[in-house]
């Protein structure tokens, strides 16, 4: 059977299958200078459930409470912007959503708080990507971001294009926030993941596409106040047909998750991940380039202590 039939047949089938490009991390072998534990810049794990690749990815980078304090209030930027099924792997992952839920209240956290400026109808979205009922079971709350009122303006001094953007209140207040992006193919950047996910707390999201989309996706990521961490979710892959899931279109379960401080190096190594199911040239991904013109992060992996888990 062609390489294209298998894709095929586990899109259709729904089927839980490791494809074998995905069973190491050949593209990150040769990169990175590897970490001791508890000091990684950048970890990425695979085979594992959502869950557990994130409880040990957080111990290579130096635990949770390195990033959340006790009495914080803290924020989660999932991408939850389409009114569909995890299965669809339009939306972040609920469970991967859920745990660091318990992981910020396990580290004294006072109060944990989830949103998106969605795509489709907000309330649509939040419950059937099942997050909405993730989050709450975990002792989180949803917080809707369809108001404007809820958006204030923040300047970008080292933006090239984008000077200024509404941004939510939640994210401006928040003593830590996270970024918690899904790994998938996009018709208008070829990519989404951790950086292009920050649209999620812009109000208008319009002039990005109507601006040089790349230039402004590295800007929005000179926002004063970046996420204390970038949780890439490559449990399932929407491999074509992005941003938006859907029945039909091919999903394949690659069991994988990325995190570091910095976006556009674990956008880089997502990237290079994704290209053993799909070519993906990172020269085609605009806004990683610009934004290490930027200094919002590096493409150069092996200038980082890079761990990496199979689970």
């Amino acid at each position: 059977m062609r390489r294209r039939d298998i894709l095929r047949a586990i899109a259709l089938g729904g089927a839980a299958v490791v494809i074998r490009p995905f069973g190491n991390f050949d593209v990150l072998a040769q990169t990175g200078s590897g970490a001791a534990s508890g000091s990684a810049d950048l970890v990425a794990a695979l085979g594992g459930d959502p869950a557990e690749m994130l409880r040990q990815a957080l111990l290579e980078l130096g635990g949770i409470e390195r990033f959340v304090h006790k009495g914080n209030r803290v924020v989660i930027k999932p991408n939850i912007g389409w009114d569909n099924t995890p299965e669809e792997a339009g939306n972040s992952n609920p469970e991967l959503v859920a745990a660091l839920v318990r992981h910020c209240l396990g580290a004294g956290a006072a109060k944990v708080s989830v949103l998106d400026h969605t795509c489709d109808q907000w309330k649509a979205c939040y419950m059937n990507s099942g997050i909405e009922q993730a989050v709450k079971a975990a002792g989180g709350e949803m917080l809707s971001a369809d108001n404007r009122s809820s958006y204030q303006q923040v300047d970008l001094p080292r933006g090239k294009i984008l000077k200024n953007a509404q941004i939510h209140k939640a994210i401006l207040e928040s003593d830590a926030w996270f970024n918690v992006p899904v790994l998938k193919s996009h018709g208008g950047t070829g990519m989404t993941v951790s950086m292009k996910n920050l649209m999620g707390i812009v109000w208008d999201r319009g002039f990005f596409h109507w601006n040089d989309l790349h230039q402004c996706i590295a800007d929005i990521c000179t926002l004063p106040k970046p996420p204390v961490l970038n949780i890439v979710d490559a449990y399932r892959i929407l491999v074509k047909g992005g941003p938006r899931g859907g029945r039909g279109k091919e999903v394949v379960v690659a069991k994988g998750l990325f995190a570091s401080t910095d976006m556009v190096a674990v956008d880089t190594a997502a990237i290079r991940f994704f290209n053993q199911l799909r070519a993906m040239p990172l020269e085609s991904i605009g806004y990683l380039s610009k934004g290490e013109e930027l200094s919002v992060g590096t493409t150069h992996l092996d200038s980082l202590a890079v761990k990496r888990l199979k689970i």
